[in-house]
């Protein structure tokens, strides 16, 4: 796409100006691999060749065969920036390596990796294949003899968990589980509204939350059961979950399993206080997140400066936690335990497109559950201590861990999601008992030597931070292609704050040429270029003063998200009226995501 490449090559002169090197020859092979390559090689090529370049930076020199290696020993291609931080034959410079120079590679490298472009066929059905090839391997775990590192789990789960998981057995004990629901698809295709109206609720689901407490507003309104509005199938007949394939990147799309309505209802219910309790826990709380990345990120700049803590990243991460991994930290818990299998899909059916199977799912929660999250997060924390317990044992440091010994591990150890944060000397014995869990050590984002560590979102070097900007979607030819424009400005505010002012002007002058424009802070609702500058105190061009609310209004584009028309019956209306707060006044006539999001020219406060 030529727009593309406009954009990679004004990037790539800018960032030649700031590391005072040229780029036009990279330009130019760019522009040549494009033409014969198409757009794979900006989203899949320059992608592998910056992990290339991330694994240099952590083994301490430079092998890739993505480009011809030129006379000097290093890669022809971004060789002007590869020279500040690697010598001629390829070694990591260890004293003066150019950490703008590390963030111009990584840029120039990742900008297109997350755009969202429909995968290849064939991509999209090797991921089908890996998905299931993972719940294979996971059940063959499971149906192997592995009760001495299942015991060692259960342990230190106690020590780690036994607070919030006691208090959630209450919870669950007393019925005090309020229910409610997530904005993703489900299994029965329900939407908006509708998802109020019940009328699926599984015989197993009833055994642990009756319909007639956590289905309908009230017992008293349990004669809809009895004249046939719900149904409730065993087992053998429950409606499967979902397979659903979601954009990632062009490479590989992100393979999730949609839930029936009536599971993810109570999944949603257990997941809000877990993780609420796990997060303020005083043992746990520390060392596990759900809601802010940024004490991972944190812990990653620390990291990448002391060389203390390695970044681990897993491979497949929620689809090879087994049933019976997650069933190991719950021995003191049974209620909760059984509350959380009861609203657990037990089957999944792929697309008809990839043959349609319904099979068994070993896994105990894939990608799409609500519990998936929390569930994952604990069973990696308490493996982590595990493999930490292992090491002090073998080196005769000390005897069995206790709750104490765990929170000396403060400010050392976090989890969140498949992002693991531990101390370096642990890495090697942690990772023999992921290994023995089944579980795989992604090698191109796990960061164990050198300055270089990444974590949440966040990467490092030296303590500098060398996050790339990524373009998440095509520029837009139209300001009327909503989500294209959207994310276009939001590329260009963030290239802004990151100080590429030359690409700014580039894009700035592309956006003008569509719609309005205007200077705006980052609360305003108008679609706008930041600033650094003070201009909040200037009037633009037809600004205009609005009397009524004592401020400026500017003239630019705005988003406006229509909410579908979504119905609901009685008994539907009043359970939500009583679980859900809704500034909304129309919440009854009008729920769900938009499904047809439009572009206005309006005017609106700017700041």
């Amino acid at each position: 796409m030529k727009s593309l490449v406009l954009l990679w090559s004004t990037l790539a002169r800018d960032l030649a100006s700031a590391c005072h090197t040229s780029t036009e020859r990279d330009i130019k092979t760019v522009t040549s691999r494009v033409e014969h390559e198409g757009v794979s090689f900006l989203t899949i090529t320059l992608p592998n060749f910056g992990k290339a370049f991330d694994s240099a930076l952590q083994q301490g020199w430079l092998e890739t065969t993505a480009f011809r290696k030129a006379r000097s020993g290093l890669p022809a291609f971004l060789q002007g920036y590869l020279l500040q931080v690697f010598d001629k034959d390829g070694f990591l410079r260890l004293t003066d390596a150019s950490v703008d120079a590390v963030d111009a590679i990584r840029q120039l490298c990742y900008v297109f990796q997350k755009i969202e472009l429909d995968c290849s066929e064939k991509r999209k059905r090797a991921a089908v294949e890996a998905f299931v090839i993972a719940d294979v391997e996971t059940g063959i775990w499971d149906d192997q003899d592995h009760s001495g590192i299942l015991s060692d789990m259960s342990r230190i789960a106690q020590l780690l968990f036994r607070e919030t998981f006691s208090k959630m057995d209450e919870i669950v004990y007393y019925g005090n589980i309020v229910p409610r629901h997530g904005p993703g698809g489900t299994a029965d295709r329900l939407v908006g509204n509708a998802k109020y109206d019940l009328t699926y609720w599984p015989a197993r689901l009833e055994a642990h939350f009756p319909y007639s407490e956590y289905g309908i507003p009230s017992p008293r309104f349990d004669l809809f059961c009895q004249t046939g509005r719900v149904q409730q199938p065993e087992m053998e007949e429950e409606l499967p979950a979902r397979v659903v394939l979601v954009p990632k990147t062009l490479k590989t799309p992100r393979v999730i399993s949609a839930e029936p309505t009536a599971m993810q209802w109570i999944q949603q219910g257990i997941a809000g206080p877990l993780c609420s309790l796990l997060e303020s826990d005083e043992v746990t709380g520390p060392m596990i997140g759900f809601t802010d990345q940024l004490p991972n990120r944190e812990m990653a700049q620390d990291g990448s400066i002391f060389g203390r803590l390695a970044t681990l990243d897993l491979k497949e991460a929620s689809d090879r936690v087994s049933f019976n991994q997650v069933a190991s930290i719950f021995p003191s818990w049974p209620k909760l335990f059984s509350a959380m299998t009861a609203c657990r899909s037990n089957l999944v059916k792929l697309p008809d497109e990839y043959g349609g199977n319904t099979f068994t799912l070993r896994k105990f929660a894939p990608m799409g559950s609500a519990l998936c999250f929390p569930l994952e997060a604990c069973v990696f924390l308490t493996a982590v201590f595990v493999g930490i317990e292992c090491y002090l044992l073998e080196q005769g440091k000390r005897d069995l861990l206790s709750r104490g010994d765990i929170s000396r591990f403060h400010g050392s150890v976090r989890v969140y999601g498949d992002d693991i944060i531990v101390p370096v000397e642990y890495v090697e014995k942690i990772t023999e008992v992921f290994d023995h869990l089944g579980w795989k050590i992604n090698s191109e984002k796990s960061f164990v030597k050198g300055n270089f560590r990444e974590s949440c979102g966040g990467d490092y070097f030296w303590g500098e931070d060398v996050t790339p900007v990524k373009l998440r979607r095509v520029p837009p030819k139209s300001f009327r292609k909503i989500e294209q424009f959207e994310s276009f400005i939001a590329f260009r505010n963030a290239l802004y704050l990151k100080g590429r002012w030359e690409t700014c002007k580039v894009i700035d002058e592309w956006i003008k040429s569509m719609a309005p424009y205007p200077l705006v802070s980052a609360n305003s609702p108008i679609l706008g270029r930041l600033s650094l500058l003070p201009h909040e105190n200037f009037l633009m061009s037809g600004d205009r003063w609005e009397h009524d609310l004592q401020h400026i209004v500017r003239r630019g584009i705005m988003a406006i998200n229509p909410i579908p028309k979504s119905s609901v019956s009685g008994v539907g209306a009043l359970l939500k009226c009583l679980l859900v707060t809704s500034e909304q006044i129309d919440h009854l006539e009008r729920a769900g995501r938009p499904v047809a999001r439009k572009a206005k020219p309006r005017r609106g406060r700017p700041f």
